[in-house]
């Protein structure tokens, strides 16, 4: 045998008395004992239960039209459709509304280039790099100065 140690699990609570007296409450009608001879002779005395309610037969639910299902599930997904197809030409337009921008930009930026460079101040009449010529003279493949 194993030894139990006794510990302490719980304070107990003081109850505290009602001011009024508690009085038992009885069923307005006890049921009928009932006794009941096992097989073996045995007889066991004890009081009938309620008989327990068997849950209602499950009844099938009323046959769906396929044809009606079809027609909704197209209909979702038609919706679903034009609602991305909305959405892509919205992304589409925003798109091509960035790309004219960008070149109304380009053109901006070089139109300006362009610009300075035509109307830019002049230093002087002549323009580019001078170079003096000076008339050589080729004999027999040789240049002579």
């Amino acid at each position: 045998m194993t030894d139990h140690k006794l510990t302490h699990v719980h304070n107990p609570i003081p109850l505290t008395r009602p001011s009024a007296p508690v009085v038992p409450l009885q069923p307005p009608s006890l049921p009928d004992a009932q006794t009941v001879q096992l097989p073996d002779g045995r007889l066991i005395t004890g009081y009938a239960l309620t008989p327990v309610k068997e849950p209602e037969p499950h009844r099938p639910r009323p046959a769906i039209n396929p044809l009606a299902v079809n027609i909704a599930l197209c209909g979702i997904g038609f919706a679903a459709a034009c609602g991305g197809l909305l959405l892509l030409t919205t992304f589409i337009a925003a798109v091509a509304a960035l790309i004219q921008q960008l070149v109304i930009l380009a053109a901006v930026i070089f139109g300006g280039l362009i610009a300075t460079q035509v109307l830019g101040a002049h230093h002087s009449r002549a323009r580019g790099t001078v170079v003096n010529i000076r008339r050589a003279v080729f004999k027999r493949n040789h240049f002579h100065n």
